[in-house]
């Protein structure tokens, strides 16, 4: 079983909404296909109206518009059954819809019947970490869509599934203090007092996409708190991004020469142009010394650096950008300057 590239994005944002929804797809990747929302987040909130995704059809007449609403409570929204009401109840009269409404305790039996594998599986797991866990509340949302057989093969891989759901509760916890201060410290490029009351810090790519929004609202904080914030840059560059780890370089090399914020908007503003040549020219453009740039990437200057973060991201369970903490706290949604906020403003209380 291999690791699903966009689980691993999950696991480090997101699991948005709940990101880290992507740490049980590890376990389901031979099971079904994972459910892909814009821009590859697994759990990303669909901005189609309920009805929509709900499969309920405005034009249908009024008790099937009912019934369709009231099994899909029943067997929920994302099942496969809800899905395939909406086609079937289209065609049916409205009177078979009413008796549909009326004998709606026969399919609440034959649902959980039917379900009962799945059900059994939830509440093994829930046992394992408890109700109210994190682990728990992943497994509830992310079974709803699952089908019996896909139950019963993710039961075959039960241990697999507590492995990563183990590793999942861990990456939830905030921060112990002595990591907190590791990854907050040091010479990394940061904007805010040292003594805020609130320090963001976030592991980024500049080759990943996600991270350029996360770097977007990195932006957006800083205009709207000021010095009541601190934010801290940290380097992840994916091995993948062939581009990645030179153009982490080259943004040290720039704020060697005081223009690091600059240097990284270009380099975030042109993820499809990271070539050297390329981050020459973007070095040009900022007026920087030329000679002392080309010779900070030649040399490799900052390579341990840029090492010395990944090393540290790993160190709190970075697999993946971007990968953002607020007081030590993971945050699971770094792309969205609402949400961000929303912590943000909890923490200034």
């Amino acid at each position: 079983m291999t690791s699903n590239p966009y689980a691993l994005h999950s696991l480090s944002t997101g699991l948005s909404q709940f990101v880290l929804a992507g740490v049980l797809s590890l376990s389901l990747a031979g099971c079904g296909q994972m459910k892909k929302g814009a821009g590859g987040n697994t759990d990303e909130v669909s901005s189609k109206p309920e009805s929509a995704r709900s499969g309920v059809q405005t034009e249908l007449p009024g008790p099937c518009k009912k019934y369709v609403e009231t099994f899909c409570e029943v067997v929920g929204i994302p099942s496969m059954y809800c899905v395939s009401i909406k086609t079937i109840t289209s065609i049916l009269p409205p009177s078979v819809c009413h008796k549909g409404i009326e004998d709606i305790a026969y399919t609440k039996n034959r649902y959980a019947e039917k379900r009962k594998v799945c059900t059994e599986m939830v509440e093994k797991l829930c046992n394992e970490y408890g109700p109210e866990s994190r682990a728990c509340a992943v497994v509830r949302r992310e079974t709803v869509s699952r089908t019996p057989d896909d139950c019963r093969s993710m039961m075959k891989q039960y241990p697999e599934m507590v492995a990563n759901l183990t590793r999942l509760e861990e990456v939830s916890k905030p921060l112990i203090s002595k990591k907190q201060q590791m990854i907050a410290g040091g010479t990394a490029n940061s904007f805010g007092p040292e003594d805020a009351k609130v320090t963001m810090v976030s592991f980024l790519d500049f080759q990943s996409p996600y991270s350029s929004q996360a770097a977007e609202v990195a932006r957006q904080i800083k205009v709207k708190y000021g010095d009541k914030v601190r934010f801290v840059f940290r380097h992840f560059p994916d091995p993948f991004h062939q581009n990645a780890h030179q153009a982490a370089q080259a943004s040290l090399a720039a704020g060697a020469q005081g223009k690091f914020w600059q240097y990284q908007d270009l380099l975030f503003e042109n993820q499809e142009k990271l070539a050297r040549s390329d981050l020459e020219r973007y070095a040009r453009k900022l007026r920087l010394n030329i000679k002392a740039f080309k010779k900070a990437l030649d040399d490799e200057i900052y390579k341990e650096i840029v090492d010395a973060d990944i090393e540290m991201g790993k160190l709190v369970y970075v697999s993946g950008t971007p990968t953002s903490y607020l007081n030590g706290k993971l945050l699971t949604n770094p792309t969205h300057f609402n949400l961000v906020a929303q912590e943000i403003d909890k923490a200034l209380k």
